[in-house]
């Protein structure tokens, strides 16, 4: 079958002087049936060149399929007189969310059976899905005293929620509608609900205030952002003592603040905004006393935590200092119940969580240990302020995900659930540890790997990378990940610089005009599983998304030859374009991330060097599977339309192939079923990519 060939239409980008003329931006109006009917064909014509290995893709589905628990319930979590849980159920796509009364020991949950005396479905969302080629929740927040449930969603891919009201005592809906909101709800008593609009660049811009049992258009702003860069969002307390709206940028941060109790009160600015200065509030108690725990950036780039008295604001550098800035210690983060905090950081790339009372050891910290190297930890939510467990969270590569429960006072750990992975599974038959690469200029960089034990040398394998936003790409167990290591694969992560895993300077060292940093990394990381023997470049496949698929686009521009594969999901290979256009989701807030090149000329020459659509050279590319869904707000369908198209017509090699969902957003289609079958197409291609199935291309 011949490849579809999209019609070129040249139209000039003018910017600082400098001219690109860009054939294949008309794709960009999915409103024109030329469009629509290009992405049709282009499925067309994916689906020709990948029907000789449809059975594989049903290998590898129902592999995954096979070892997932179907029938599974999560462990309960307590809030208020109610356990919390979910529900999957063989044969239906979506959760099912339950509830049941708390009896007995008030802090040790229920085993959750077939059968729960008093279980109460709060919401069935393969009921809600019914009719729908997409369905995604965007909230679901019971209010203090269990009796309110306020629950939106999505059925189109586009971020874009309705929300409604349930009364969970009646299991009626309340008359209460609110359309085109974005993510979460936040109750204030059973009175008010706020919640957040998005602008038509996508940006979450707006707080609003609705009063249960009146009309949407009598709802109240309650503040309304200017500034561009910035998003707003709005929380309380795990003591419910007060409301906040934060408004953040990718640099800088400020929170106002008002009394529960008081939610039509106007909102306190805590400490005015300041370029490069981020913070976060908690509320602590200590000996009585009301406190701010803020975890900022005022004394250094890998933040510190300190402490102030509510009701006094001096300047964030003049607050007492709890945790002392590290130049070899990440904080991400506190966590304040009743009786004691957590902190969240990280250290030699791996995250760390420890505990410290509230009290006379007020911050004497004692860090909770783990026996392997490369794991990851974190709090799983208790939202109980007076809990004196609180829920943990553990795996690994090879250690399925553990829920636990810490108590703090004993400091003994209780296993409450193991992820099940059907048929058996013994993690001693896969190892996973950790190589160095050399960077270009010098720089180490972690490389995490994964494999089935006695697996040979010069195996194929997966190199996965992303490298931005200061996101840590950490151990984790994955059940479908299987499916590769037991044909033989090598799965491995390059923790390049633009994300968060060696600290802020790894971050603020693989962005703006340091962003090619990230891929001559990822190309260090490729040629140090070569030089180890761990893999060959005719077997080596690459898989990025988002902005790692921007590292897809850039490092098949650059090193083509170390790679048998591109793998990249909703990319972002048109970065120049897309941050010219000040209209478009997301843009303006993205010039703290990559630059300014509507503004800045130097900028937009940088951008210009690594821009992977602007790139393609007349040059042998490896094999590229691109994929994407119509509906994305975040990277649009365009771009890796765009790319599939100008590699086509200027590059050599491939196959270049574009799989495009019709009726799904940035994460893809919905549904458990239909994402297994996504996965399943994906590793496929990789393992036939990499010569690691018994099909020939």
């Amino acid at each position: 079958m011949i490849p579809p060939v999209a019609a070129k239409r040249p139209s000039t980008r003018a910017f600082h002087g400098r001219e690109f003329v860009d054939d294949y931006e008309w794709l960009r109006d999915k409103d024109n049936p030329e469009v629509i009917a290009h992405l049709e064909a282009e499925n067309a014509y994916t689906d020709a060149q990948t029907s000789a290995w449809s059975g594989l893709v049903d290998d590898v589905y129902n592999e995954i399929k096979s070892r997932i628990k179907e029938t599974d319930m999560s462990v309960p979590v307590r809030q208020g007189d109610w356990w919390y849980y979910g529900r999957t159920i063989e044969g239906k796509d979506y959760a099912i969310s339950c509830r049941v009364p708390t009896a007995g020991e008030p802090w040790t949950p229920p085993e959750v059976t077939d059968e729960m005396p008093g279980e109460q479905v709060l919401l069935d969302v393969n009921e809600l899905a019914a009719g729908h080629e997409f369905f995604s929740i965007g909230a679901s927040s019971v209010s203090t005293s269990g009796r309110l449930l306020a629950y939106s969603y999505d059925t189109a891919g586009d971020e874009r929620f309705t929300l409604r009201v349930k009364d969970l005592q009646t299991g009626e809906s309340l008359d209460d509608v609110l359309e085109g909101i974005f993510y979460g709800a936040t109750w204030a008593g059973e009175d008010y609900l706020f919640y957040v609009r998005v602008d038509d660049a996508w940006r979450p811009y707006q707080v609003w205030r609705h009063a249960l049992g009146t009309d949407a258009s009598e709802d109240v702003l309650v503040y309304e952002e200017p500034d561009e860069k910035f998003g707003v969002g709005v929380g309380v307390d795990r003591a419910e003592r007060y409301l906040f709206i934060a408004a953040s940028s990718s640099l800088t941060s400020e929170y106002r603040v008002v009394p529960l109790a008081d939610p039509t009160a106007s909102f306190e600015v805590m400490w005015p905004r300041e370029a490069g200065i981020e913070y976060g509030v908690n509320l602590a108690v200590v000996g009585g006393e009301e406190q701010w725990v803020v975890t900022h950036n005022a004394h250094g780039p890998n933040f510190c935590v300190s402490t102030v008295p509510v009701g006094t604001l001096p300047p964030l550098r003049e607050l007492d200092v709890l945790v002392e800035h590290s130049d070899t210690v990440r904080v991400e983060g506190v966590d304040t119940y009743r009786d004691f905090m957590f902190m969240e950081y990280r250290r030699g790339g791996i995250s760390r969580l420890a505990v410290a009372p509230l009290g006379e050891r007020f911050g004497d910290f004692t860090e909770l240990a783990f026996s392997e190297e490369l794991y990851t930890v974190g709090l799983g939510g208790n939202p109980e302020w007076e809990a004196p467990v609180v829920r943990v969270v553990y795996s690994s590569y090879t250690q399925p995900t553990q829920v636990l429960d810490y108590n703090v006072s004993t400091g003994e750990t209780t296993l409450l659930k193991e992820q099940e992975v059907e048929g058996g599974y013994d993690p001693s038959e896969y190892e996973a540890f950790r190589v160095w690469a050399t960077a270009p200029d010098g720089e180490q960089v972690p490389v995490s790997v994964v494999r089935r034990r006695g697996v040979e040398k010069q195996a194929p394998a997966l190199l996965y990378g992303y490298g931005s936003y200061e996101a840590s790409m950490d151990p984790g167990f994955s059940v479908s990940r299987l499916s590769l290591l037991d044909r033989g694969m090598v799965w491995a992560c390059a923790h390049v610089r633009g994300g968060g895993e060696m600290g802020r300077g790894w971050y603020d060292n693989g962005k703006m005009l340091h962003k090619t940093n990230t891929f001559t990394d990822f190309i260090a990381c490729a040629d140090r599983l070569v030089e180890l023997g761990l893999t060959t470049p005719e077997r080596l496949v690459a898989e990025g998304g988002s902005a790692g698929g921007l590292l897809m686009g850039a490092v098949a521009n650059m090193a083509p030859e170390k790679f048998a594969g591109i793998l990249a999901v909703v990319p972002f290979v048109d970065p120049l374009t897309s941050i010219l256009k000040p209209e478009l989701p997301l843009t303006v807030g993205e010039w703290e991330e990559w630059g300014d090149p509507y503004h800045d000329p130097e900028v937009y020459d940088y951008m210009a060097t690594y821009a992977p659509y602007e790139n393609v050279a007349d040059q042998e590319y490896p094999a590229v599977l691109a994929v994407t869904s119509l509906n994305d707000t975040r990277v649009l369908y365009v771009e890796p339309a765009k790319w599939i198209a100008k590699l086509r017509e200027v590059g050599r090699g491939g196959p270049f192939l574009l799989k495009t969902e019709m009726s799904a957003g940035h994460g893809g289609v919905s549904g458990r079923y239909a994402k297994w079958k996504q996965t399943a197409f994906e590793y496929a291609w990789t393992l036939v990519t990499a010569g690691a199935d018994e099909v020939t291309r």
